[in-house]
């Protein structure tokens, strides 16, 4: 149990400490956020950072309910 909190909260930490660098926008994104200029260009980023964020995260805790419930018989 303390082995994936730990697990957990270290991918966690490491995805959370590159979210600056990361780079989710699509070609055409890309093209309409260089339009608008840099400061809108980052507020793009980071809601397609967040709108891929959630679904990960629902289906993280669906899964690790789901393992936790079958993994005990």
């Amino acid at each position: 149990m303390k082995r994936g909190i730990l697990i957990i909260t270290f991918a966690t930490i490491c995805s959370l400490s590159t979210i600056d660098c990361l780079q989710a926008q699509c070609s055409i994104c890309t093209r309409t956020a260089q339009q608008q200029g840099e400061r809108p260009a980052k507020a793009l980023n980071a809601a397609i950072l967040y709108l891929i964020g959630v679904p990960f995260a629902v289906a993280g805790v669906i899964g690790y309910r789901w393992w936790k419930n079958n993994s005990h018989p």
